[in-house]
């Protein structure tokens, strides 16, 4: 009898999960008919992120553009966990000029040609070479900082780690798993290299460092 019960208990839950399945579809759609295009448009420039994708986030959040913009920066992380082994041979060397006293150079990888035209792709190279030659980082990440300085020593925090000069909210790390999101493919930051006017300091970070210096 008890397991007469077992089997027919187990049997309903397995009949109720595809209502509860199309309910909760039934529920997105509808939350989604009410979001317009112009709530659309505001999420897509804030975030980068793709139509439908924006669709989808404002319908699960109820239209709320922070919770709609931090969902997509979470299944942005997890999109870039899955291309971060994916091999990186493309892209392009950035620099940026400051008042022709400090300038940056950064090289930066993608997958293909195709995404390394992306003005998506070049804009991020530009406003990396930016941080560059105003933050001043010693390293591209935290693992080629050496054994003998401590972790969160500011004179010697790695680029990755540091918050973008135009959103402290967000780092270097992030924006770069952004554009993994928004343009489908890995992206490394290779290399940096920093000069200022009067100073014989200039190096350079990252991959392949000591060859090139």
């Amino acid at each position: 009898m008890w397991l007469a019960r077992a089997t027919y208990s187990s049997h309903n839950r397995e009949k109720r999960t595809p209502l509860d399945d199309s309910a909760r579809r039934w529920e997105v759609r509808r939350a989604m008919a009410k979001i317009g295009a112009a709530e659309v448009k505001k999420l897509r420039e804030a975030t980068g992120a793709g139509v439908i994708e924006c669709r989808n986030a404002l319908a699960e959040t109820d239209g709320d553009q922070a919770k709609a913009a931090e969902l997509l920066r979470q299944r942005g992380i997890a999109k870039a966990g899955k291309k971060s082994d994916r091999e990186a041979n493309q892209g392009l060397v950035e620099a940026y000029i400051h008042g022709g006293r400090v300038g940056a150079m950064v090289e930066i990888n993608c997958e293909t040609d195709f995404v390394a035209r992306n003005e998506a792709f070049r804009t991020l190279a530009r406003e990396i070479a930016m941080q560059v030659a105003s933050m001043n980082p010693r390293y591209v990440n935290a693992d080629e900082r050496p054994a003998n300085i401590a972790a969160g020593d500011p004179d010697h925090e790695a680029l990755l780690d540091q918050a973008y000069i135009r959103d402290g909210k967000r780092t270097i790390g992030d924006m770069v798993k952004e554009g993994i999101a928004t343009l489908g493919e890995n992206i490394v930051i290779r290399r940096f290299t920093r000069f200022e006017l009067g100073k014989s300091d200039g190096s350079v970070s990252g991959d392949e460092a000591d060859a090139a210096s």
